[in-house]
């Protein structure tokens, strides 16, 4: 199985796509793997190598001890590259996903093309949100907040349109590491990234959906104003759009990236 050994974790990893199209990495949101971004495969690999992967406490990779830092899980990014020999990708990140590649395009610019963020915001809620979350889990896993994040992540019209996607997420966050959880939830809860968005100057794609509660439109039209050039798309959709407007999505971000 594809593992790749950082310093301080071991990063379960997948390629899809011809090894000769330029790379273009995927990073997955709070409590989901990497098969979040199934319905994104096909489409992708037809013009980029896709590198998707678990990031640290989640998935396959390795659970260290939290709590996390945006910082970290972003510097595991570039760790990640430099252990493939990739010296240059675009990156598209959904929701926590989405932080790291704020972080990334203010502090490693030189390491891509272009940057996708999606779904996503420079501040996410509250320390009171985040503490109650993690306690929760903490006391009774994550099933103890798998419905409220659910209705979070789909709109209702289509968590009842489409309960074979909908259950298939849930497994997947109720079968999520509740320690690399809780300790990612510390990484968002501790991160505010407002002040770094004018030190973006890669190529960004800022995408949200109509009907997102976590990173709503209103925060995505204040990352595309304050991150200069981007650009800024809007989708019917929740939190998770890559899944609820699949199609969409990949037409959009497709676009953007390959241009």
């Amino acid at each position: 199985m594809p593992f790749a050994n950082l310093p301080d974790v071991k990063l379960y990893y997948e390629f899809s796509g011809a090894e000769h199209l330029p790379v273009l990495v995927f990073s997955n949101g709070l409590g989901t793997n990497l098969h979040m971004w199934d319905g994104q495969v096909e489409a992708f690999s037809q013009h980029f190598r896709i590198l998707r992967y678990d990031g640290r406490g989640h998935g396959q990779s390795g659970v260290t001890p939290g709590p996390y830092t945006i910082e970290q899980l972003s510097w595991d990014v570039v760790r990640l590259l430099d252990a493939l020999h990739i010296e240059r990708a675009s990156f598209c990140g959904l929701s926590m996903g989405g932080m790291i590649g704020m972080f990334l395009g203010a502090n490693a610019p030189k390491r891509f093309h272009k940057l996708a963020l999606c779904n996503t915001s420079s501040k996410f809620g509250t320390a009171d949100t985040w503490n109650t979350r993690i306690q929760t889990v903490q006391g009774g896993g994550l099933k103890a907040v798998a419905t409220i994040v659910l209705d979070r992540w789909f709109t209702p019209s289509f968590r009842s349109s489409h309960p074979k996607e909908t259950q298939a997420v849930r497994a997947m966050l109720e079968s999520a590491n509740p320690e690399g959880y809780v300790a990612s939830c510390a990484a968002v809860r501790d991160m505010d990234l407002r002040d770094a968005l004018e030190n973006i100057h890669v190529p960004c794609l800022v995408l949200t959906g109509s009907h997102d509660p976590a990173g709503t439109p209103e925060e995505g039209h204040f990352l595309a104003e304050s991150i200069a050039g981007a650009v800024y798309v809007e989708l019917p959709a929740s939190h998770l759009s890559n899944i609820e407007a699949r199609d969409e999505f990949n037409r959009q971000v497709l676009q953007f990236l390959a241009a």
